[in-house]
């Protein structure tokens, strides 16, 4: 299910799409499309938007870990394979599909750096509830939301001794979700924008070009939830949902458009 490996997109003419992983969760799933379509519709240079389906990895035999009481999400773990799945080769983003682009996309990947092993946004963020989501448990750790977007200099070397499918399945999650693989001087960081934390993250009136999301990253739970109907940002993602979804019925009734004229014509009979 790998796909293909390509360099970062957007370098000049011919550069191949440049690839996006996003976490996947069968309870999420119109957050996933949702994201997946705010990506693509504001991008300028030609994406690969790939899900990390946990079902699809364990049935490839490349993930194989049980899932502990602390994972909120089904690519709690799972997101670590993306060098992996990119082959180990050019760079490519991880993102939560709880995620939200309100930009393009390509201005992120211009920022990929040799340098660094990964880049992210080096998030100090403490939350104040106990659950998040639909009921599941909020836990607190350094780090933490440092992974849920993240750019990977894909065929770094450490990259490629330490996230395989075995280590994926087996190091502790503070080994993976704080880059214990990595020396801090590996770990880039990108502005705050890019991975603005619906509750915690605030745009400066003063500077709102500055800090104006970029990426709004709904952490604790979007309007796809009930109990976060009403949250920051929920209009901007409700109105992508409803863009969405009138796209996927105009896609229908042009299909059933179609059965409906193919039953309508008469077969073609040809004498003996």
């Amino acid at each position: 299910m790998s796909p293909t490996p390509s360099h970062l997109a957007g370098a000049g003419d011919g550069a191949e799409p440049f690839r996006v992983f996003v976490g996947y969760d069968s309870r999420e799933d119109i957050a996933y499309r949702v994201c997946r379509r705010s990506l693509l519709r504001r991008s300028s240079i030609p994406l690969d938007v790939i899900p990390i389906v946990q079902q699809e990895l364990r049935e490839a035999g490349l993930y194989w870990r049980e899932r502990g009481p602390t994972e909120s999400t089904e690519f709690s773990f799972t997101r670590f394979l993306t060098p992996h799945l990119a082959g180990y080769r050019g760079w490519a983003l991880f993102v939560d599909c709880d995620f939200l682009f309100v930009a393009d996309v390509a201005e992120l990947a211009r920022l990929a750096d040799p340098r660094y092993a990964v880049l992210c946004v080096h998030h100090d963020y403490a939350p104040r509830e106990a659950t998040k989501m639909d009921g599941a448990v909020q836990t607190v750790y350094p780090r933490k939301n440092w992974s849920s977007m993240v750019l990977f200099n894909c065929g770094h070397p450490k990259n490629r001794a330490a996230l395989t499918p075995e280590a994926v399945s087996t190091q502790t999650g503070a080994y993976l979700h704080r880059f214990m693989w990595l020396d801090d001087d590996e770990v880039g960081e990108v502005p705050f924008v890019w991975n603005f934390l619906v509750g915690h993250n605030k745009v400066d009136p003063a500077d709102e070009a500055g800090t104006a999301p970029r990426a709004i990253h709904y952490t604790s739970g979007g309007p796809w939830f009930e109990r976060y109907k009403d949250c920051e940002f929920a209009d901007l993602w409700v109105q992508e949902r409803d863009a969405y979804e009138a796209e996927e019925e105009k896609e229908k009734v042009g299909e059933d458009d179609v059965k409906a004229a193919i039953q309508m014509t008469p077969a073609l009979s040809v004498d003996a």
